[in-house]
C-alpha cells in the first residue's frame, strides 16, 4: 500500500470512534521508506501503537564497516536510537488531544550503551522501532492530525536521522570506535590478571543521588592511578591508555568518610557496562563477571547452599537447602553471594556501610566472649581468602571500620580527598603489630558451589500475565518481584526484556536443566537471534535492552513463586 492509502484511510475515518484506528495496519510505501504499523491502540489512553520504519540501505547509505561486528554494530545502533530521539524532539509537534495523543517516541538511552531492540542495521536496510500516539479528541479520531504525525513528521525524522549523509558522521565514528576499544580493553583484564581498570582523567562522582551524568565544576578531582598500580593498554583506535589496574585477589577501598570511596566503587559496578563519550566513566572497564553484593533483609530465600556461611542454626534450620521468605541481613548476603557465583561471578563488589555486620566480621574481643561453637556465622573475613584460592573469585571490598581485613587483603587502596593512594605497604605493617588480634577461624574448606535446577512449575505457561511496573519491579500475575535492589540494572528496557523472558524460558524448564543451563540458552538464543527472539509480538517487539545472566538470575531469585531444587 503506497502514502495515498493510508491518507484516504485516515480522511475516512476522522471523527469516528477510536477504535476505527484498527484498519490502519499493515505496511506502506511513504517517500523513500517502508512504515508498518504493527500495533494500533484500541484507546488514547492506551499502550501507545507501534510501529517500525524500514530503510534500504541503497537510500540510507551507512557504510558497512560501521556494523560489520557485533561489537561495532551495538554502538551503532544506540548511536542512531539517540539521533532519532534528538530529531523527535526537533520535528515532532507533541500532544495534539487526549491521552498520547500526538506522542512520537523511541527508547530512551542513559549513560550506559546497551544492545536494544530499537533500532536494527544491517547490509539490506536500517530499521527503527518506534511508539505513537494515535491522536483523539475525546475518544474520537482525529484523522487529520494523525495524516500529519504519519506522512510529514515521520518523513522529516527519518531524513534527519536514517540517512547517512544528514548526520554527524564524525560523532557516529567516533561512537563506534569508543564502544570497540572498550570491549577490547574489557577483554584484556584477565589476560593482564586485573579486574577493573580506571583510566586516569576520569571522572567518577555524579551530579546527584538521582542523576548518573558526570559532575562538573572546578571541584572535581579527575582521577589519577597511583604509580603502583598504573598499567598500560594499547587500544586499536584510541591507542596506549594508562590508568590503574585492580589486579585478582582481595583488594580494599578505604578512607574517611566522603573522601570518594563509595564513589569509586559505584564506578565499578557500572564499569560491566560500556558508556558514552562525555560519560566520564568511558574507560571505567570492569570484568563482565563482578556482582555487586549487599544485605537485603526480608528477600525470599529458596533451597541455596549457604552453609559455608552459616551452619547449626539453634532452630536446626537447614542452611544446606536453605530456604525462608523474609531472611535476614546476614543469610541474605549469603544468598547473594551464592547465588551469583553459582551462575558464574568472578568478582564480588562490596560495600561496608550497605553490608551485614555480623556477615562481614567478627572481632577478636567478640570471638573471644562468644565461643566458636555458639556462633553459626563462619564471617566473609574468613571466607574471602579461600573464595579467591579454591574457586578464583576475586573481591573489591570498601572498608571504613574494620582494620581486620588487613590480614587478608592482596592491595589497600585509600582515597584521600578523591586522590587514589597504594597505602598495602602500610597495611600489611599494621596487620603485623603485635596487639590483640582476631584468630582466622575457618571451619573447613569452602566446598563447590551447589547448583540447583529451576522447576517446571514455576512456569505458568503462555497464561501468565507479566507487567513491567519500572525499572524495580515486575508482576508476574499477581506476585511481585522486587528488583530495586539489583543495583547493576540500569535500565527500564533491561527490566522489560526479563518480563519476557519469565514468559519466554518456558521452553528450557524441564526440571533437569541447572538454573545456569537455562538462562545460558536462553542468552544463546537472544546472541544467534537478536532480542526480538524473546518478544511475544511480531514486528515491533516492544522496548528491550539486554540484561546480564546476573541480573535475570537475580529476577528469578526473588521470584516467590520460583521454585527450586538441588542435584
Amino acid at each position: 500500500m503506497g502514502e495515498n492509502k493510508l491518507k484516504s484511510i485516515l480522511a475516512r475515518i476522522d471523527g469516528k470512534g477510536y477504535k476505527a484506528y484498527k484498519e490502519i495496519g499493515g505496511e506502506y510505501r511513504i517517500g523513500n521508506f517502508s512504515l508498518m504499523i504493527d500495533y494500533v491502540q484500541g484507546d488514547p489512553f492506551a499502550s501507545p501503537s507501534l510501529i517500525r520504519i524500514r530503510v534500504n540501505q541503497d537510500i540510507a547509505g551507512f557504510p558497512h564497516h560501521l556494523f560489520d561486528t557485533k561489537t561495532r554494530r551495538v554502538g551503532f545502533q544506540d548511536f542512531i536510537t539517540r539521533q532519532i530521539g534528538a530529531s523527535i524532539s526537533k520535528l515532532a509537534k507533541g500532544n495534539r488531544g487526549t491521552g498520547k495523543s500526538g506522542l512520537i517516541a523511541i527508547d530512551r538511552c542513559g549513560q550506559e550503551i546497551l544492545e536494544r531492540t530499537s533500532v536494527v542495521v544491517n547490509r539490506q536496510y536500517i530499521e527503527a522501532r518506534l511508539s505513537i500516539g494515535l491522536p483523539a479528541a475525546g475518544r474520537r479520531v482525529l484523522g487529520y492530525h494523525a495524516a500529519e504525525m504519519l506522512l510529514d513528521e515521520i518523513p522529516a525524522i527519518v531524513n534527519s536521522a536514517l540517512i547517512y549523509d544528514s548526520i554527524d558522521k564524525d560523532s557516529l565514528e567516533r561512537q563506534v570506535y569508543l564502544v570497540e576499544d572498550q570491549e577490547f580493553l574489557r577483554a584484556k583484564l584477565d589476560e593482564i590478571g586485573i579486574v577493573s581498570f580506571v583510566a586516569n582523567g576520569s571522572v567518577l562522582p555524579r551530579e546527584s543521588g538521582i542523576s548518573q551524568r558526570p559532575l562538573r565544576g572546578k571541584g572535581v578531582v579527575p582521577f589519577v592511578s597511583p604509580r603502583s598500580l598504573e598499567v598500560t593498554i594499547n587500544l586499536p583506535n584510541r591507542g596506549p591508555i594508562t590508568g590503574m589496574g585492580i589486579p585478582k585477589g582481595i583488594t580494599l577501598i578505604v578512607g574517611g568518610g566522603y573522601h570518594g570511596k563509595s564513589t569509586l566503587l559505584r564506578a565499578i559496578e557500572r564499569g560491566v557496562y560500556k558508556h558514552i563519550e562525555g560519560d566520564g566513566r568511558e574507560f571505567v572497564i570492569t570484568s563482565k563477571d563482578a556482582v555487586k553484593i549487599r544485605a537485603e533483609d526480608g528477600r525470599m530465600v529458596s533451597k541455596v547452599n549457604i552453609s559455608p556461611f552459616i551452619n547449626n542454626l539453634p532452630n536446626g534450620e537447614d542452611t544446606v537447602g536453605f530456604t525462608t521468605m523474609n531472611a535476614s541481613g546476614s543469610t541474605s548476603q549469603a544468598a547473594n553471594i551464592i547465588e551469583a557465583v553459582e551462575v558464574g561471578a568472578k568478582v564480588l563488589l562490596l560495600d561496608e556501610d550497605t553490608s551485614a555486620t555480623n556477615f562481614m566480621i567478627r572481632d577478636g574481643r567478640m570471638q573471644k566472649l562468644v565461643s566458636r561453637e555458639k556462633e553459626p556465622i563462619t564471617p566473609f573475613i574468613d571466607r574471602v581468602k579461600q573464595m579467591y584460592n579454591d574457586l578464583g573469585i576475586s573481591t573489591v571490598l570498601v572498608v571504613g571500620g574494620s582494620g581486620d581485613y588487613f590480614d587478608v587483603a592482596d592491595n589497600v587502596i585509600m582515597l584521600d580527598n578523591y586522590i587514589s593512594v597504594d597505602v598495602t605497604r602500610k597495611a600489611k605493617e599494621i596487620a603485623a603489630e603485635k596487639v590483640y588480634r582476631r584468630r582466622e577461624d575457618i571451619p573447613g574448606e569452602f566446598g563447590s558451589i551447589t547448583e540447583r535446577k529451576l522447576l517446571p512449575e514455576s512456569h505458568r505457561g503462555n497464561s501468565a500475565k507479566i507487567k513491567v511496573k519500572g525499572i524495580d519491579t515486575i508482576l508476574y500475575d499477581r506476585t511481585e518481584i522486587d528488583l530495586s535492589l539489583l543495583e547493576q540494572l540500569v535500565d527500564f528496557s533491561q527490566t522489560s526484556a526479563i518480563g519476557n523472558i519469565l514468559g519466554y524460558m518456558g521452553k528450557y524448564i524441564d526440571g533437569k536443566r541447572t538454573l545456569r543451563e537455562v538462562l545460558e540458552r536462553i542468552l544463546k538464543d537472544i546472541d544467534e537471534y537478536g532480542l526480538d527472539v524473546i518478544s511475544p509480538f511480531k514486528g515491533h517487539p516492544g522496548d528491550m535492552a539486554l540484561p546480564r545472566i546476573y541480573e535475570i538470575a537475580g529476577t528469578l531469585n526473588r521470584m516467590r513463586n520460583a521454585r527450586f531444587s538441588q542435584g
